[in-house]
């Protein structure tokens, strides 16, 4: 397999509203030792794409500074953090049995080798990511997929949202028979909890908006908490002898209410602040009653092993909302902020 000289990509050099995405045609990268170069058949879309182009991160000690997921960008940068492809070529000291082999990507960098390592670093944020026709990635980390019955743009969907999604489950420690809280239910990583804890055998109690209540409960929900109503009160109605789990990709106000629902024991497991970062609440609520607080970027390496053997047996069904093509890039970000869809968002070169 071949590739050319050149390629489109979209790209930010600035931190910055939809447009500062621009298209730019530039070489295709050479993979080194240890690399290889996929061909991207499909790149979906997250949040972290929005707020890695807006530099929303913040910086320990100044939550306000323009900054990537972990620290400054190094400008341009190509976007991307979801990958699905084919193999092209191989760099040295890789295994040329990979070229032609339809993979997914995981996107992270760690901070040690390992099954358990953390991650600190992401395509489309510490390096090129998948808006483009080729991007390189460790050939350890990408998983091959070929034998996997969903589509190229489900494969894409998996590596951040479903990720993220695993390693909340797994940290949290989600088992068969408990009661759980999944928050935002009806973007890209809530579809995915949802999922992944009803398969699980857990009780999923999903808070969304009333309009998108009829997909999350397709994706498995046996409850869904209007967000726009009282939601503690719809809560202790539907869970009268509390929850186990809380899986939050919301925060703010709702870490405060949400943590007296818990039961004894229980965990909240915090991914992200849609509803706002600054939060406080009443710690005597987790000392006294032995619950936990628990905070989870993404995934370790044995989580997105275990999301990609979902993958080839076709244990998950990755709901895609929509796709654009490759340089309606900046389209497809307005459409993911405005949050009317449910699923996933896919880009397509």
């Amino acid at each position: 397999m071949t590739a050319p000289e050149t390629m489109q990509v979209v790209r930010i050099t600035r931190h910055g509203g939809p447009d500062v995405l621009e298209r730019a045609r530039v070489a295709v990268p050479t993979p080194q030792a240890g690399e290889v170069l996929v061909r991207v058949s499909a790149a979906a879309l997250n949040n972290t794409d929005l707020w890695t182009r807006e530099g929303t991160y913040g910086r320990p000690g100044d939550p306000t500074a323009l900054s990537g997921w972990r620290g400054p960008i190094d400008f341009p940068r190509v976007q991307g953090a979801d990958v699905a492809g084919r193999v092209a070529s191989v760099g040295p000291g890789v295994d040329e049995s990979l070229v032609g082999r339809r993979v997914v990507v995981d996107p992270a960098s760690y901070d040690t080798d390992g099954p358990d390592a953390n991650p600190v670093g992401l395509m489309g944020s510490e390096r090129d990511g998948g808006y483009a026709e080729y991007v390189t990635a460790p050939a350890a980390q990408v998983h091959d997929a070929t034998e996997s019955p969903l589509r190229d743009d489900q494969l894409a969907a998996l590596p951040t949202a479903y990720g993220t999604a695993l390693g909340m489950i797994e940290r949290g420690r989600v088992r068969a028979g408990e009661t759980v809280l999944v928050s935002g239910a009806s973007g890209g990583v809530g579809v995915a909890l949802v999922q992944l804890a009803r398969a699980r055998g857990a009780r999923v109690l999903a808070i969304s908006s009333a309009a998108k209540a009829e997909p999350v409960r397709d994706a498995g929900a046996h409850a869904v908490i209007d967000r726009a109503q009282d939601v503690v009160a719809q809560l202790r109605a539907a869970a009268p002898r509390g929850i186990d789990v809380g899986l939050d990709v919301v925060a703010g106000d709702l870490v405060r209410d949400g943590l007296p629902l818990l039961r004894d024991g229980g965990r909240w497991v915090v991914a992200g602040a849609l509803g706002g970062y600054d939060v406080s609440f009443d710690v005597r609520r987790l000392y006294l009653h032995n619950t936990q607080l628990i905070g989870s970027s993404m995934h370790t390496p044995a989580h997105f092993a275990l999301l990609v053997d979902l993958a080839r047996r076709g244990a998950v069904d990755p709901v895609i909302a929509a796709t654009f093509p490759l340089h309606q890039a900046a389209r497809a970000q307005e459409e993911l902020a405005r949050r009317h869809h449910v699923g996933k968002i896919v880009l397509r070169p």
